[in-house]
C-alpha cells in the first residue's frame, strides 16, 4: 500500500464552495429556478439573454438579494455585463465582493 499525498488545503476553498451554493439559492429564489437548473449552472452558463427568468428587473432584484445575503454593497458602476454573462462572471462579482468586504 502507498501513502497518497494530498495537496494542501486551499483556504479560498470552503468559502468559494459557500459561495457557490449561496449564489446558487439566490438564482432559485429570485428567478424561481429549479433545483436540478440551479444546480447544471457552470461557469460558463449564460445569465443575461440566455434564462428568460433573468430581465432587467430581475436583475435588480438579483443584485439587491445578492447585497443581502453576502453582507455586501454593489454599486452601479461595479456591475458590468460580463458579470451578468454567465453564471461564471457572477461568481466572480460575488466572490471579489466578499473578499474585500
Amino acid at each position: 500500500m502507498t501513502a497518497q499525498t494530498s495537496a494542501p488545503a486551499d483556504p479560498a476553498g470552503p468559502a468559494r464552495s459557500k459561495i457557490d451554493e449561496t449564489l446558487r439559492a439566490i438564482l432559485r429564489d429570485v428567478l424561481g429556478l429549479s433545483d436540478e437548473r440551479a444546480a447544471d449552472l457552470t461557469p460558463d452558463s449564460g445569465l443575461f439573454g440566455h434564462l428568460p427568468e433573468l430581465d432587467s428587473q430581475a436583475v435588480a432584484d438579483l443584485l439587491t438579494e445578492m447585497e443581502d445575503r453576502f453582507d455586501i454593497i454593489i454599486e452601479d458602476d461595479e456591475v458590468d455585463g460580463d458579470h451578468l454573462e454567465t453564471y461564471g462572471g457572477l461568481l466572480a462579482l460575488a466572490e471579489a465582493k466578499t473578499a474585500s468586504n
